[in-house]
């Protein structure tokens, strides 16, 4: 099978959330071993992952050094954590593959997403980005363009657009690779934000996109016979927090829809997964899963997890 894992922030990092480059680079080693056991049971891999933490170390640099410096652009924060995170998984997916002894190269791309110059959310920001920070420290940031909030008694905080992804520009190049037979990371942190200047170029712009939302675009776009949203819980669940709660295990697009609709999954956390393994699924896709990391060879080969599948899935193309 072709199949698209999409990591969590969870496996980029330590506990806590933390950041530092050694937790980083054990968690990604720890990611990197699941991911080497579903290539050595014989499918087709790429992957793709969040940038949260990382790009927010950036922002940390950028307000400290707002002084000396100019700050990074989100484009290039993206970027830069895209080449960093490939890398790690590049050496982390090389030895956990040798250790199986399955011979396949790897290779990593940096990914460039394009969104719509026009999208409502670069008139009106709403996403938080970075650490909040009392007013005095973020007077300079703001005077340097950047849109900040008074959120309360936490202080201020940034705010970004966050578009709507349209097209992964460099599927193709993924595509190219997965037929030579590489196991591919791209499109991390939902890719570069691009838009276009005309109908030829294309430039980078200051907003974050949704990393499960691309993945969906990113599925669909190299024909993937699965979508698996890897993240720190065996299923979605339905009632969490209440007595009634329950793990959903193979649902129908409608029933996942119910259950969206009559807000079972919070925005910050399961919601935008949910909401892409139903993009996949209504664009033609054969099936999504949610399930925890450890368990992705296990969802693929076993239907482990929460399961969804298209009954009428679209045909095959780019194979």
């Amino acid at each position: 099978m072709r199949v698209l894992v999409a990591l969590g922030g969870n496996a980029m990092t330590g506990p806590g959330g933390s950041a530092a480059p050694h937790e980083q680079r054990h968690a990604i080693q720890k990611a990197m071993s699941h991911v080497a056991d579903l290539v050595a049971a014989g499918h087709d891999v790429a992957i793709t992952h969040g940038n949260g933490p990382q790009v927010g170390n950036i922002l940390v640099k950028n307000e400290l050094a707002a002084h000396v410096v100019p700050p990074v652009p989100l484009d290039w924060c993206g970027a830069q954590t895209q080449g960093t995170i490939g890398f790690t998984m590049l050496d982390a997916l090389e030895a956990s593959l040798a250790r199986r002894g399955v011979e396949r190269p790897v290779a990593a791309i940096v990914t460039r997403t394009l969104v719509d110059a026009d999208d409502p959310g670069f008139t009106t920001p709403t996403k938080p980005v970075g650490r909040y920070l009392p007013r005095e420290q973020a007077e300079p940031l703001m005077a340097l363009g950047q849109i900040w909030e008074d959120r309360g008694e936490k202080g201020w905080r940034r705010v970004v657009a966050s578009p709507e992804p349209l097209e992964v520009l460099d599927a193709h190049t993924l595509l190219t690779l997965m037929k030579a037979g590489y196991v591919v990371v791209a499109a991390g942190g939902g890719g570069v934000p691009v838009v276009r200047s005309d109908a030829a170029t294309v430039h980078g712009v200051e907003a974050v996109i949704d990393k499960d939302l691309t993945a969906a675009l990113l599925a669909r776009a190299i024909d993937a016979d699965a979508l698996v949203i890897a993240t720190d819980v065996p299923h979605a669940v339905v009632g969490w927090g209440t007595p009634d709660a329950r793990p959903l295990e193979r649902v129908t697009v409608a029933e996942l829809e119910g259950y969206a609709a009559a807000g079972h999954f919070a925005s910050g956390s399961m919601g935008p997964k949910v909401e892409a393994a139903l993009r996949f699924l209504r664009s033609g896709g054969r099936r999504s899963i949610i399930t925890a990391l450890d368990q992705i060879t296990e969802a693929v080969e076993h239907g482990v997890g929460t399961v969804i599948e298209n009954p009428t899935p679209a045909n095959d193309f780019g194979r």
